[in-house]
């Protein structure tokens, strides 16, 4: 273990952490240098990115509906283009378990029986030292085949022998996240150069030698610039390490209402290192609350339960967004459903599955080339849908969705969405949102609340719906405006029922919450002050409602 335990400076980084074990193999003087290289080379452009989002989001809550640039139109209309071909490991895709990287986890996750794994370090991990260091160390562990992991009750957990491991896709942190543990010169760098720099350069030969690569998945781009830079920050890491050009490959979430209007240009930005689109459903609502979220009725949304996939304006998302990948050869990858299995209710669990099966049954016939589960028990559910579909074929990239017409206009009729807001969906909001806050504080990124899968995503939606339904004066199913003063009655209830555990953090979830929800100003995620003001890694401990994928 380092001794250093208030700051220590290696090769230009500035460790700011309590030390964690292990990290020394994480953080060893090469792979400092490496992160530093990729940060000085990239940092002033992040800046100037996410200046752009808020210049954009400015431009959009004054009234500018996006529509698809006339400035990139020629790369819409030329058809001599397709991104590179699929890689070893990514050219079967039909079921893709997603979940952090802790231990227990990772190795559940790679004995599930899907083809890829999304080893999640952005919205279902919270970003402590601690996660950030031990997640590293087990994609490693696990890569080298010596992973393990004994729980407190004793049950012990291992890869399966002599099988072939799904193919491990990594998500980085996204471009508004730092890492607030390493500085330079003073300033943090970004969380996903940490994840990406640290995973690439001491697992990318491996990978090769295992015949397959360093694959990612990006989460919160909103635009193709943003899309340059990570192919830029490829390229140079692939010069740095000697490695081929085009072996990285990249996956990207068209999570934020931006970057759908951006999608063949995303493409063509990463076209030597794409490998193709995800619909990342709940981020994608997320973001169409936030950048409409002043722009009165005609962007209000009902409860969530009730915004589902059949919308006309997550239709027009999924189908443009099959289009555009199978037009340029790219991947089409479903987004992932929420419901969980609960084993100990069997009416639930059937509830679950049917809801899951109809969910990848309509993926699968829109041309999606495979799909998104939170837990192993969904993984023969979903692959049983895409086998009907697919066969013996791995992918449907040949299914060019010519029958779809690009719309802009169609992506944000949100007013064509039917539904109403009710007392009840307020109050699930409010629980949702301090229960999930309180356990990603304690370290815990990914929680079952009433069969659903939560993590920062849901929460957001959470939250920012009850700010538009305030901001907006919105009406509920029998008549009650929505209003300030009604809001924080409720929270008051919901809080006062919520039970207990020694060590909780309620106290500070729900003043998190109240921030984000309740105040004049809507900060763009609501984890930046989270992870300012309130992650230590002094309480991180188990909490009850960390998803169970035993």
């Amino acid at each position: 273990m380092n001794t250093f335990t208030d700051s220590f400076t290696i090769n230009g980084i500035t460790l700011s952490a309590q030390p964690v074990c292990r990290q020394n193999e994480v953080l060893t003087p090469d792979a400092l240098d490496f992160v530093a290289k990729l940060h000085r080379a990239t940092a002033d452009r992040r800046q100037e990115l996410l200046r752009a989002r808020r210049t954009r989001h400015a431009e959009i809550a004054a009234g500018a509906d996006p529509r698809f640039l006339r400035e990139t139109e020629h790369i819409r209309n030329d058809p001599s283009w397709r991104v590179a071909p699929p890689a070893p490991g990514l050219e079967d895709r039909r079921v893709e378990i997603t979940g952090p990287v802790d231990r227990k986890m990772t190795i559940n996750a790679l004995n599930s029986g899907a083809k890829v794994w999304l080893a999640d370090m952005e919205d279902s991990s919270t970003p402590s030292w601690r996660n950030v260091i031990q997640g590293q160390l087990n994609l490693t562990d696990a890569l080298e085949r010596r992973i393990d992991f004994t729980s407190p009750e004793g049950k012990e957990y291992k890869l399966k022998a002599a099988e072939e491991l799904p193919t491990i896709v990594v998500r980085p942190r996204g471009w508004h996240l730092p890492e607030k543990h390493m500085l330079i010169n003073g300033e943090p760098i970004a969380g996903g150069i940490v994840d990406f720099g640290l995973y690439f350069f001491h697992n990318a030969r491996h990978l090769l030698a295992q015949g397959k690569g360093p694959y990612f998945y990006l989460p919160k781009i909103e635009n193709h610039l943003e899309a340059r830079l990570w192919n830029d920050i490829f390229i140079l890491a692939q010069d740095l390490l000697g490695i081929p050009q085009g072996t990285i490959r990249a996956t990207v979430l068209i999570e934020t209402i931006t970057a759908a209007f951006e999608m063949e240009e995303i493409l063509y930005e990463l076209r030597d290192h794409a490998a193709g689109l995800n619909a990342g459903r709940w981020d994608y609502i997320f973001s169409l609350i936030k950048n409409f979220r002043t722009r009165g009725p005609r962007f209000v949304l009902p409860d969530r339960a009730q915004v589902t996939m059949t919308a006309p304006f997550m239709r027009a998302y999924t189908e443009q967004l099959v289009r555009a990948c199978h037009k340029r050869g790219a991947m089409a990858i479903g987004g992932m459903a929420a419901a969980v299995p609960n084993r100990k209710d069997e009416a639930a669990n059937a509830n679950a599955f049917e809801k899951v099966r109809a969910d990848k049954t309509r993926e699968a016939n829109d041309g999606f080339d495979g799909s998104w589960v939170a837990h192993p028990d969904l993984v023969p559910v979903c692959r049983e849908v895409f086998d009907s579909v697919l066969g013996q074929k791995p992918n449907q990239l040949d299914r060019l969705r010519e029958d779809v017409t690009p719309d802009d206009r169609a992506l944000i009729n949100v007013a064509a969405t039917h539904g109403t807001i009710t007392e009840q969906g307020i109050r699930n909001n409010i629980e949702v949102g301090i229960r999930y806050i309180e356990s990603w504080l304690r370290g815990n990124g990914a929680v079952a609340i009433h069969n659903l899968m939560e993590d920062v995503a849901t929460a957001e939606i959470s939250r920012s719906q009850l700010w538009q339904w305030i901001s907006a004066q919105a009406i509920t199913d029998h008549g009650r405006i929505v209003s300030h003063e009604w809001v924080n009655e409720l929270v008051d209830k919901e809080f006062g029922a919520l039970k207990r555990i020694d060590g909780d953090r309620f106290e500070d979830a729900r003043d998190i919450f109240e921030e984000v929800t309740l105040g004049h100003d809507f900060p763009s995620f609501l984890t930046l002050p989270a992870y300012a003001r309130y992650l230590t890694d002094a309480h991180e401990v188990p909490g009850p409602d960390l998803v169970d994928l035993a």
